[in-house]
């Protein structure tokens, strides 16, 4: 499990394969301290090392989720966000991330405000339809909660801090990303069944705290 809280910003360095891509990220992280077969978040998406490297480590990309993320279309020199697995103890600063992404969002929308930017997102209806105001979303693996859902749309606010942990203010417009829903709303979702529609109001009338 991951927390949405990116850890280090790397860059892929190379990339081969096709069906099956390897992909070598060069990273900060002291890479003496990493083990083969440890999980890495990169994107969002939960990938195992493969190899490592002196300043860098190796994952491999399977035909499955090269079909289901955006990972298999970030090329050498591409920043990724990166985010080493919770180990016992850690603690949970962002929310539930399982680094099994949803879907793929587009970016629609991007507004400067006053310190923040404002970035509004295209999402698949069954990531959408799981989608509240004030929950929680992972972009790439970046935990933000969600300022406005309208329909298959969405918006997020970056702050400061966020731009200066992640590279999301790279993105433009029609740009791909990498979405998880929150896993509350994946069981609320489950229990309920799918006539019964997950919002603010909804969390709030059965305890949950959306503050």
């Amino acid at each position: 499990m991951f927390t949405g809280l990116i850890t280090d910003i790397g860059v892929i360095r190379d990339v081969k394969g096709s069906r099956t891509k390897t992909l070598r990220i060069e990273t900060s992280y002291d890479t003496k301290d990493i083990e083969l077969g440890e999980s890495i978040a990169v994107d969002g998406v939960c990938l195992t090392v493969t190899e490592i490297q002196d300043r860098s480590f190796s994952v491999d990309a399977g035909w499955e989720t090269l079909e289901k993320t955006a990972i298999g279309r970030r090329g050498p020199g591409s920043k990724v966000h990166l985010e080493r697995a919770l180990a016992l103890g850690d603690r949970l600063g962002g929310h539930w991330v399982s680094g099994h992404v949803d879907g793929v969002g587009r970016v629609t929308r991007r507004q400067d405000l006053d310190k923040s930017v404002l970035l509004e997102f295209s999402a698949p209806s069954h990531v959408a339809e799981l989608l509240v105001e004030k929950g929680s979303i992972a972009i790439d693996g970046v935990s933000l909660t969600v300022n406005t859902v309208d329909g298959d749309k969405f918006t997020v606010a970056i702050i400061p801090y966020t731009q200066g942990k992640t590279h999301l203010l790279d993105l433009k417009v029609s740009d791909e990303v990498n979405l998880e829903s929150d896993i509350l709303g994946k069981y609320v979702r489950k229990l309920l069944g799918r006539s019964a529609r997950i919002d603010e109001e909804f969390l709030k009338a059965n305890g949950f705290s959306v503050e």
